[in-house]
Parts: C-alpha cells; structure tokens; sequence
C-alpha cells in the first residue's frame, strides 16, 4: 500500500481554510495519513510554498514523529519537543513550528509531504529545512503529499 495524505479540513487542491492562516487563527491544520510502510521508524511532514517570490517558503518542519499516530490534531503548540517525542524546526519566519499561509499577493499553493523514515534524525534545536533534507538522504521509505491553496 504506498502511503497517503490527506486533511479533514480541506482537499487536494482546494482552499485552505482561513483559521489555518495568517488571515484567522494561524493553527496548524489536521493532517491524517494511511499505509505508513512497515519498518517506518520515524515520520517527518513539511509545508512549503512553492509560490513565493524568492523561493520555496518553509511554512512547518515537524519529524521523529512515531509512526503509530494515525495524524496530527490541528493546533499544534510551536514547541520545540512535543509531548509525544515529535520535534519542530525553524520555518523562514524565523520561528519554531507552524507559519499559516500569508500570501502578499495572488493564489498560493502550499505543499504538505509526509516522509516515512527508517531512522530517527539527530538535529538540533534549530534545524533548517536544508538540515532536515540532508539528514533523510538515504533514509526515505516512502512518501505522500497533499496541495491546498490560500489567496487573500
């Protein structure tokens, strides 16, 4: 079974409700995924916008989160460490955890891909996106992704 993705509070390709915004209550939104494979030690999810002017926007880096959650609540609390073990990166506001799509103009997408891994990753307080990619080279069992779209 190759893994999945979704999100109870929008489709592939449909607008991301404004609470999950910069727009409403900026919460990080529900993600459920399915058909983690076996050996999965480790999950790792990032949100990026692929739309920004720059480059790529790094909107959430969430890993090391156990592979029997069947999905993240919404709201996830921007701590570092989770009570569950999961740890947050630094997004490109320059902040722990979840940034809600913010986009000065146009229709954004926003890219949400799970990672199945077959290790924990050892990274430190402020891991980086680039962090993040660097330590699962080589350890990617599988991967999922979901788009959905913000416009102001």
């Amino acid at each position: 079974m190759t893994m999945k993705l979704t999100s109870p509070a929008f489709s592939l390709g449909e607008p991301i409700p404004a609470r999950f915004t910069c727009d409403g209550d900026n919460l990080s939104p529900p993600m459920d995924w399915e058909g983690i494979p076996d050996h999965t030690e480790v999950l790792a999810l990032v949100c990026e916008d692929p739309d920004a002017s720059a480059s790529n926007w790094v909107h959430w880096l969430i890993y090391n989160i156990p592979p029997g959650e069947p999905g993240l609540q919404a709201g996830i609390p921007p701590l570092q460490k989770l009570h569950n073990g999961s740890l947050q990166g630094k997004n490109d506001f320059g902040h722990i955890g979840y940034g809600g799509p913010c986009p000065p103009r146009g229709k954004h997408r926003y890219s949400f891909r799970l990672y199945a891994l077959d290790m924990p990753l050892e990274l430190g307080p402020e891991c980086t996106l680039p962090d993040l990619i660097v330590a699962m080279g080589g350890h990617i069992l599988d991967r999922a992704e979901l788009v959905g779209t913000y416009q102001r």
